[in-house]
């Protein structure tokens, strides 16, 4: 009868929830307890920016999340760095923005305006066609917006090429003067040179550059980057995601034995780590991400009015696209190459000896030893690399010591993948690899009650179970247990009153 009565009950609650249209706000508050009680702690290894439609809506998520960290990726310290008013950085970043026709989160979500930009290229360039935007049908009415977002693309880029010399000059200590590029065209020919051969260029329609001082923004140009470097450190909504990913995120986190990172740890060909000379002192390993991690925080809270601000934010592009930035973990960007250059031999870019080393488990475990983790029970958790599940890779490599979880959430990566990302779960009992199938639609979701289809595959089963008292959570709690204790004693023994 008891439960009879409960039945009738609970059906009178639901009922006055749809009579007062409710429904879809009840639902929305349940799944998110359900989803709170679920998941404790939420760890995100980078690239929240750039691929998707709205990365201002997920921040705002993420800012709301009841428990989360995040280690930075590429992606991530790219958009920190155009926060932090770094000229070369918003470049880069309104490239991709334009490259993937993904502007409207830039002017609804962070108040951003294009218009003096826009003005600029419709006046500027003419034939742009092979910096037209990825994703865009052929009717009439998209092929007109593709000519506009490609003239945009295009003086966007310029500038981006023009800056990206003046930081290489600005730092001979990041090595990287083979990307040198705009002092090497023959602009009456048409034609670059690099490596010894001569490469005709896909368009060499370049009004602003001028051949004797190619690397200096025209003073259109430069008012233009003023302007939009105004813009991007005064977006409140902005500044207010970027400082979320400072309190809230790192280079790297260890956490229950385990070793969470976005790209890599610069590695040498033999198995050691590479050494990097930063001033007087050499760093490598853990101390080289965590100066990485150091500076990258200094430069964003360093006053506006430091002299040598512009130099130290430099550093954010350098962990976006160096070659030794442990965010990025290639030997180059070949973003040049790939629209200007039709042999896509030049379009390689070589990955750190990182990601060859990683199969082998003596090297995990030498990473792992590196950050003062347990060699055989840790694990490396790393984000960056989209697993090609389609063609048969694996997101374990040695022998379980490591895991990719970048299977691709984003739709632009969902070909190369196969699938639509990996989540990583881990409990009591141990570990689970979970992969997500593409969501097709919400009217599939309701019409045909076709979800997101999920896989999970155990990677680690533990018959000793885990318990609080054994996480990094319970360490601390049994510390305040013993300051209670000991606070409690002094109490009795009549030392405090």
């Amino acid at each position: 009868m008891s439960s009879r009565n409960k039945d009738a009950y609970y059906h009178k609650i639901v009922n006055a929830i749809i009579e007062i249209d409710r429904a879809d706000e009840f639902i929305v508050s349940l799944s998110g307890v359900i989803k709170r009680l679920v998941v404790d702690h939420l760890h995100i290894v980078g690239d929240i920016y750039d691929r998707g439609p709205h990365p201002d809506i997920i921040m705002d998520m993420l800012i709301n999340h009841h428990n989360v960290d995040i280690q930075w990726g590429n992606h991530d310290i790219l958009w920190m760095g155009a926060g932090a008013g770094n000229l070369t950085c918003i470049a880069n970043a309104l490239n991709i923005s334009l490259q993937y026709n993904n502007l409207e989160f830039l002017e609804t979500g962070y108040g951003i305006s294009l218009r003096k930009l826009v003005n600029f290229a419709q006046e500027t360039y003419k034939d742009c066609k092979f910096f037209a935007p990825k994703g865009l049908t052929s009717d009439r009415f998209l092929n007109e917006s593709k000519e506009y977002i490609s003239k945009l693309h295009k003086a966007v880029v310029v500038m981006q090429f023009k800056l990206e010399g003046q930081t290489i000059l600005a730092h001979p200590e990041y090595n990287m003067n083979h990307r040198l590029l705009l002092d090497r065209i023959d602009y009456e020919k048409g034609e670059i040179e690099i490596d010894g051969v001569k490469h005709k260029l896909n368009d060499c329609d370049f009004p602003t550059i001028d051949p004797k001082d190619p690397y200096r923004l025209t003073e259109q140009e430069q008012d233009i980057m003023d302007y939009l470097q105004f813009a991007f450190k005064n977006s409140e909504k902005l500044q207010k995601h970027i400082e979320f990913m400072f309190s809230n995120g790192s280079m790297y986190k260890i956490y229950n034995n385990n070793l969470l990172l976005h790209g890599c740890i610069p590695m040498n060909e033999d198995g050691n780590f590479t050494v990097f000379k930063r001033g007087s002192k050499s760093y490598s390993g853990q101390n080289y991400l965590a100066y990485c991690d150091r500076v990258a925080r200094n430069a964003y809270f360093m006053s506006d009015t430091a002299p040598n601000k512009d130099i130290a934010t430099d550093f954010f592009w350098f962990l976006w696209s160096g070659n030794g930035s442990p965010l990025y973990g290639r030997d180059k960007m070949t973003t040049f190459e790939r629209y200007l250059i039709a042999d896509q031999t030049l379009w390689t870019e070589t990955k750190n000896p990182y990601y060859q080393l990683i199969k082998s488990p003596e090297i995990c475990g030498k990473i792992l030893e590196e950050f003062g983790l347990d060699a055989k029970k840790g694990h490396i958790i790393n984000g960056h690399v989209p697993v090609r599940t389609k063609d048969g890779e694996s997101p374990v490599r040695g022998e379980g010591r490591l895991i990719f979880i970048d299977g691709g959430f984003c739709k632009a990566y969902q070909k190369t993948t196969g699938i639509a990302g990996y989540t990583l779960i881990y409990n009591s009992w141990g570990m689970k690899l979970v992969s997500h199938e593409p969501f097709s639609s919400v009217e599939n979701a309701v019409k045909q009650d076709v979800d997101i289809v999920s896989t999970s595959t155990v990677l680690e089963y533990d018959p000793n179970r885990i318990y609080v008292a054994d996480t990094d959570i319970g360490a601390k709690l049994k510390e305040d247990i013993n300051d209670l204790k000991m606070l409690l004693k002094a109490y009795r023994e009549g030392y405090i009153g």
